[in-house]
């Protein structure tokens, strides 16, 4: 049986100043799923979130959100509902301690230890003034508003945007252990595709207002496959034996090649005909964000 869907999307237009933004979208999130929703800046990512939680409102088309319409979410379904966002705005005069438990006074589920825990994970102090904090102090803190709370639906724009490679490194790890329960649903945005990819079980692809793929992780992975190879004496034939390369980059006996994954079969026979060895090896996701936009790698020649 399919897993409950927590945001339906359909046919949803949106524009401004009579330029699309969003193009007649259809998207559906599931319950217990981590969704990367990637896409180059102006292709629509924020807007869509910001539709989820009905802060924008569709010119054309539906969104559903835990079973209400967007735009007339109840506090009930709101109390559901995590979302950060790089532009959030926090109550600058309020010190640390006392915005958390003025957020966590609208919240019964409000959880202590989560607090505790990432307080001294990410060194907040408690008595520090919101206004001082740095950028990153602040992003911090908003996610730990959003995820305090535990709430069913998270959405993450840009969460980790203006911290340090470490304090990333710390918040996926953070991420990781809240994403355990099986029906929190998680949507997190991210130009930072090396971070998204160690958390994320499904793609979500914009490209001009477009929703061009969505397809999981794996078989996404499983579309495409670099291959090294390397001439055992000489240089390596060309054209290289292979009908369909999306890039290519060689120096005569070296060669990496990208290729659909159906073209990566009888691999040992290429070998010996070409006289080189041939290992697999894996894609990146931004490797993958670029094969899907493109068809190709950026700078490569086939």
């Amino acid at each position: 049986m399919s897993a409950q869907v927590v945001v339906q999307i359909r046919g949803l237009h949106k524009a401004f100043n009579l330029a699309p933004v969003l193009n007649h979208v259809d998207l559906d999130l599931h319950a217990g799923s981590i969704v990367g929703l990637l896409g180059a800046n102006g292709a629509g990512k924020s807007t869509l979130i910001r539709h989820m939680v009905g802060l924008y409102l569709p010119d054309q088309g539906s969104c559903t959100t835990l079973g209400c319409d967007a735009a007339k979410l109840r506090p009930q379904e709101l109390a559901r509902i995590g979302y950060v966002h790089q532009e959030g705005k926090l109550i600058d005069w309020m010190t640390v301690g006392q915005i958390l438990r003025h957020v966590a006074a609208y919240y019964p589920t409000w959880n202590r230890e989560i607090e505790k825990n990432y307080l001294a994970e990410f060194k907040l102090n408690l008595h520090a003034r919101v206004g001082g904090l740095s950028p990153g102090q602040r992003q911090m803190l908003a996610i730990l508003l959003a995820i305090g709370f535990e709430p069913e639906l998270l959405l993450l724009d840009e969460p980790a945007a203006a911290l340090d490679p470490l304090a990333r490194q710390r918040f996926l790890d953070m991420l990781l252990g809240i994403i355990q329960d099986p029906l929190r649903t998680v949507l997190i945005s991210s130009h930072i595709l090396s971070d998204v990819e160690k958390v994320i079980d499904r793609v979500v692809i914009l490209d001009q207002g477009k929703v061009q793929r969505d397809v999981g992780l794996d078989e996404l992975q499983q579309e495409f496959v670099k291959l090294r190879l390397t001439a055992v004496r000489g240089q390596l034939p060309d054209p290289l034996p292979f009908p369909e390369m999306l890039s290519c980059q060689r120096n005569g006996s070296e060669a990496l090649v990208v290729v659909k994954a159906s073209q990566d079969q009888e691999l040992d026979r290429l070998a010996q005909e070409m006289g080189s060895t041939i290992d697999a090896l894996p894609l990146t996701l931004e490797e993958l964000y670029c094969l899907v936009l493109t068809g190709g790698s950026p700078g490569a020649t086939p």
